[in-house]
């Protein structure tokens, strides 16, 4: 079975309290599937925290995801969390955002860099990827060898005036941005996607998942995403 991915981005929000509010609730809607994996990526200060609450809720087939990592090993390197503090804490994490790129002025060599980071502390990158840029974008990270990655595509256009890119559009822009890897990594969509629209995305399968942004705050609208997806499968 072809594994599927439900990817939750939090970006700047919530607190610990937050947090383990919206996970009791998710944890009373949610529903395991074999073959969909559900990816939360929190913000930092939660991390510790719901490593250990996560568990304690026997969530299967769910893990966590930091949002950024520092492009640099442990050290004297101010205000930065190297991939070799979260790796007990998470599965995955986020490189090459679109808003870090944009806000922070990252740099292909910077992800690359991450990337090197996170692998060789074991972590499973989610490298974020969008138009024009894809295929550059991941140029950069050619020569580091990951056995397991996942590509995040996401159209400038859909997170910055809040329309998704077409279902058949997205699946056309995976199937390039797959075809030019060897060997092919799974590619997830994300951008504006909520409940009301995810149905045209679950079941292109061009489409290894979703990567959901602000309808992932919510843990109703989250869980009904997640379920559409589960029976797409």
């Amino acid at each position: 079975m072809v594994k599927k991915y439900v990817i939750a981005n939090w970006k700047c929000n919530k607190g610990i309290a937050e947090a383990r509010r919206w996970f009791a609730e998710f944890a009373r809607q949610y529903r395991p599937v074999e073959g969909l994996q559900i990816i939360v990526a929190p913000s930092f200060i939660c991390l510790q925290d719901l490593s250990h609450y996560v568990k304690s809720l026997g969530l299967e087939n769910l893990s966590l995801a930091a949002q950024d990592i520092s492009p640099f090993p442990k050290g004297s390197y101010t205000g930065a969390i190297a991939a070799d503090m979260v790796k007990e804490l998470v599965d995955y994490v986020i490189i090459g955002h679109s808003e870090r790129r944009r806000y922070f002025h990252e740099t292909d060599q910077d992800a690359a860099n991450k990337m090197r980071e996170a692998v060789d502390a074991g972590l499973i990158p989610i490298v974020c990827v969008d138009q024009p840029y894809a295929k550059s974008q991941l140029l950069a990270l050619n020569h580091i060898d990951s056995k397991e990655m996942i590509i995040a595509y996401g159209p400038v256009d859909a997170l910055t005036v809040r329309i998704p890119e077409p279902p058949i559009k997205a699946a056309e822009t995976a199937r390039s941005i797959a075809s030019s890897l060897q060997p092919e990594r799974p590619v997830v969509y994300g951008g504006s996607l909520n409940p009301d629209n995810v149905k045209d995305y679950v079941h292109m399968p061009e489409l290894a998942g979703l990567f959901v942004g602000e309808a992932s705050l919510d843990e109703e609208s989250f869980a009904a995403i997640c379920e559409q997806m589960a029976g797409a499968i």
